[in-house]
């Protein structure tokens, strides 16, 4: 491993948008494993997101605002670049579903044909976050009505619901 990548060091990119409880939940079972853990909020420019990359990082940052190993930063570009200048030696990956296992294995393996001294590591989705998905939680916010405040809570963190129902009443 080159001298400059942490070992102890992994990142944890996605685009968040918005940050769910399983996301928060592979965030500090990372963060309880790792020393440190970056979260990367990353810009695609061929995607509409919901939120701006800021405001992902900002929510995300208030979330896990108590874990003092835990850093949130923005980054465009290759994933496994951002993870080369945060000098982290690990991609931590979340895995919810056997066709999540098979599109990761092989994003594994583009990364490391690309950037061979960084190891990817992926821990499973907790059962009761297995189902939970950003496009989910959009259609509950856009459609659920009245309820949407408590159908909302199974599925993001406390601090998502206000701006993602204001967005959809926008």
């Amino acid at each position: 491993m080159p001298r400059d990548l942490q070992p102890r060091h992994a990142v944890y990119a996605g685009t968040f948008d918005p940050i769910t409880l399983g996301h928060e939940d592979i965030i500090r079972r990372g963060a309880h494993l790792f020393d440190r853990v970056t979260v990367g909020v990353g810009i695609n420019p061929d995607k509409q997101p919901l939120f701006e990359p800021g405001q992902r990082a900002a929510l995300i940052a208030e979330v896990v605002g108590d874990l003092p190993n835990v850093e949130v930063l923005c980054f465009s570009g290759l994933t496994v670049d951002f993870v080369r200048q945060s000098a982290a030696a690990v991609m931590l990956r979340g895995i919810r579903t056997v066709s999540d296992m098979d599109s990761e294995f092989s994003l594994a393996l583009a990364n490391q044909t690309l950037a061979p001294e960084i190891e990817t590591v992926f821990l499973m989705a907790s059962d009761r976050f297995s189902h939970v998905s950003s496009t989910l939680i959009k259609q509950v916010a856009q459609l659920g009505g009245p309820g949407s405040r408590a159908q909302l809570s199974q599925f993001v963190p406390e601090a998502v619901i206000a701006p993602l129902l204001e967005r959809f009443q926008a």
